[in-house]
């Protein structure tokens, strides 16, 4: 494998990893959607020829293109033999610089959910409500729960709504959560019926770029017992969820723990 410097890019690990939900390859051109209602932005883009992303501030600040992974790797791998194993198996793993509103609410879709379904219920959603561009909170406050189980949404329809409404009334705070010590962005975030403690880390890191938070799926549960027991994820330092999202995908797609997505 040709090593990666800091300021390299794999759109085939960071896109399908479990961050973002609008996306699709075709005979290696990926188009990427962003944004919320009107804000909605589109790249078409090649791993041969990255210059959409590295030309554009938007695209460079949502891929992170400002941050030295390679420093980052080089921490990780010291800390074990596995951590340096999957340092090693996807270092042009970025974490995404999503729309705050975007990524909660993404996550609460994604609930008990596979990242196929999570991709259609996402599109179908931004059909219904957001004409192409992913649904504002006004346009879910009043949601109709039967039309949102109709897009796929099942039990989480109502929690979506919860949702809506807390940004909606201010029970949610989107920019504080930028900024407020972690266990209080998570605290804030909990206090709503359908956000519990691994959706509202991934709505923190893909959406708040909170470097700080490690989401806890029964995947994750399993590579930490199982490589390091006893272990929590301070032994990952500041940049624990970056270190979180290379394990995870090494887990999910290495072959490790036969993982099967279906």
């Amino acid at each position: 494998m040709t090593a990666m410097t800091g300021n390299e890019l794999s759109l085939k690990d960071t896109l399908p990893s479990g961050q973002c939900f609008r996306f699709s390859e075709e005979n290696g051109v990926w188009t990427v959607r962003a944004g919320v209602g009107e804000n909605l932005r589109v790249l078409r883009v090649t791993q041969d020829d990255l210059s959409p992303i590295m030309d554009d501030p938007f695209w460079f600040g949502f891929f992170d293109m400002g941050t030295d992974y390679g420093k980052l790797r080089e921490q990780f791998s010291e800390i074990s033999p596995v951590m340096k194993q999957a340092c090693d198996y996807a270092p042009g793993i970025r974490i995404l610089n999503q729309d705050p509103w975007e990524a909660l609410c993404s996550f609460v879709v994604s609930q008990n959910n596979n990242i196929k379904r999570i991709m259609g219920i996402i599109s179908r959603m931004c059909g219904f409500y957001g004409a192409g561009g992913f649904p504002t909170v006004e346009s879910l406050v009043d949601a109709r729960e039967d039309d949102l189980r109709k897009l796929g949404l099942g039990f989480r329809a109502p929690y979506i709504v919860n949702t809506a409404r807390a940004v909606h009334d201010g029970e949610i705070r989107l920019d504080a959560l930028k900024t407020l010590p972690i266990d209080q962005a998570r605290a804030m975030l909990m206090k709503v019926k359908g956000i519990g403690p691994k959706v509202a880390d991934c709505a923190l890191l893909f959406g708040c770029h909170r470097l700080d938070c490690f989401p806890m799926d029964v995947w994750m549960k399993r590579v930490m017992a199982t490589f390091f027991p006893g272990q929590d994820k301070d032994i990952f330092g500041p940049c624990a969820g970056v270190a979180q999202q290379y394990l995870f995908h090494y887990a999910r797609t290495g072959g490790y723990f036969n993982y099967k997505e279906k």
